[in-house]
């Protein structure tokens, strides 16, 4: 007969489960006691069921020494912890970080390098035998991208050569044509050209401003009349032609339509007034002196000393009722 399978060992988690039910059932009851021998017991059954008869003082020298290591490997990985490097050019984020890789890199998405643990798969799946340079052709690159490329190709160069302003003619001569790119070499003795491979900021090449003149020519030639009857072509054939007497007609139309307007905003506000609702309804000191003229009047009269204005009798007089004074 075949031997008999081991049964399984019971997993830590499920044994410190045990373990914990075990304590609580001896010490029921005792955890809320204040006294120093119940707290004594209590300790004496928790280190009994999770340690065994080992002493208290081992315990302890082996927490303390696993603290030792612990505290060994941080500083050891602090003091001699290597610095990733890169070779010149490359760039740093199609190299996995090797402190990540160890799951020990704190940096997150501020890291140089790499995260993606597929990335070292990924570069061993490239073509060798194509150079991904010969797609990258000058026709697809802006401004930033020419610079980029001249100063890898003539930056380390130049700097060692004597200093001089004069653009090479050969370099701007591939420009002109798109002849320039990776591959490109000066006639002018290659790298030891001593004329400059660089063009300086905002310079226009012969090609292009000859687009832009065409451009401004047209814009220029481009009348008002010619804007006009251009943006009329654009809406279509749907809609009313106006002439003078349909645009008369049109203007008096929205004269009439503010006057009834203002009208009907007159009236609002005269009502609110004639009611006592002056405070609420936004009138101005205007339209208080158009409804009541002889407001102006009494203001005079209070000026030279007379009696005040009583805004209560008038307010009296507007609900139908006199009030009487205190």
């Amino acid at each position: 007969m075949p031997p008999k399978k081991k049964a399984p060992e019971p997993s830590k988690k499920t044994e410190m489960k045990k373990k914990e039910k075990v304590i609580e059932d001896k010490t029921f009851g005792l955890k809320n006691k204040k006294g120093a021998k119940t707290q004594k017991f209590i300790q004496q059954v928790q280190h009994q069921v999770k340690f065994g008869n080992q002493p208290a003082k081992k315990v302890e020298a082996q927490a303390t020494t696993v603290k030792k290591k612990g505290e060994t490997e941080d500083l050891n990985q602090l003091l001699f912890r290597p610095v990733q490097k890169v070779e010149k050019g490359a760039d740093p984020k199609s190299v996995l970080c090797a402190f990540f890789k160890q799951g020990t890199c704190g940096k997150g998405d501020k890291c140089k390098f790499s995260h993606d643990l597929t990335i070292e798969r990924k570069a061993e799946k490239r073509d060798i035998y194509t150079d991904v340079r010969d797609q990258d052709t000058m026709d697809t690159w802006d401004e930033a991208k020419l610079a980029e490329v001249v100063e890898k190709k003539h930056g380390e160069a130049e700097r060692r050569m004597p200093k001089t302003d004069i653009i090479c003619k050969h370099f701007l001569d591939a420009l002109e044509q798109n002849k320039y790119g990776w591959f490109w070499e000066c006639p002018n003795g290659g790298q030891k050209c001593h004329y400059r491979h660089a063009v300086p900021p905002g310079f226009v090449l012969k090609k292009n401003k000859k687009n832009l003149d065409e451009v401004k020519s047209a814009e220029e030639t481009l009348t008002i009349e010619d804007l006009i009857e251009t943006e009329r072509a654009k809406l279509g054939g749907n809609l009313a032609r106006i002439t003078l007497e349909t645009f008369l007609a049109w203007k008096k139309a929205k004269i009439r339509e503010k006057q009834d307007s203002e009208q009907k905003e007159r009236d609002r506000k005269r009502d609110e007034f004639k009611a006592g609702r002056s405070i609420g309804a936004s009138l101005s000191g205007r339209d208080m002196f158009t409804f009541r003229p002889e407001l102006a009047d009494e203001d005079g009269q209070d000026e030279e000393g007379e009696e005040a204005y009583d805004l209560s009798r008038f307010e009296g007089e507007e609900d139908g009722t006199q009030s009487s004074s205190i």
